[in-house]
């Protein structure tokens, strides 16, 4: 495994970008916001499977969650229509609070999991809900070259 990172401002500030992965949107059930489970290569040596099946699950299920359409989604609908959409200068949506906590969560993951592994999620609300990035990073001052390989082709495809 790699040199390992406490914090996610050590991970940014002593280690330089190696590539990037992107787990793309899952449109076999509708439009829908919901990603791909499917274990990317890249990530094979850095994170276990389960840990990553495990988060893009959960991201999954707080989408699911978020666009839900329920008797809160109806009175904040009547409410703006009401106030001529006045209201959402004083008040956060539902979809707005469940935003939050996904980034929160990937927050959490970052720290706890990922970054400790050179790793570090982008929350796919910066990427406009397309695709969930995945950076790997590889320690400055180390001269292995165990993903070298994989590097060249990926970095060109941004």
């Amino acid at each position: 495994m790699a040199t390992e990172f406490h914090n996610l401002q050590e991970l940014r500030h002593s280690a330089s970008l190696a590539t990037k992965v992107f787990i793309q949107r899952d449109y076999s059930d509708g439009t829908i916001c919901k990603f791909q489970t499917k274990f990317p290569a890249e990530l094979d040596s850095r994170i276990e499977r389960s840990l990553f099946e495990e988060t893009v699950k959960t991201l999954n299920c707080y989408y699911a969650e978020a666009e839900k359409i329920g008797g809160q989604s109806y009175l904040e609908g009547c409410l703006a229509c009401a106030t001529a959409y006045i209201i959402f200068l004083c008040m956060e949506t539902r979809y707005e609070k469940i935003l939050k906590k996904i980034s929160m969560f990937i927050q959490e993951q970052n720290e706890k999991i990922y970054a400790p592994r050179g790793l570090l999620l982008t929350d796919p609300i910066e990427r406009g809900m397309r695709v969930i990035e995945i950076s790997i990073f590889e320690d400055s001052g180390s001269t292995s070259s165990s993903s070298s390989g994989s590097s060249p082709s990926s970095s060109t495809a941004q």
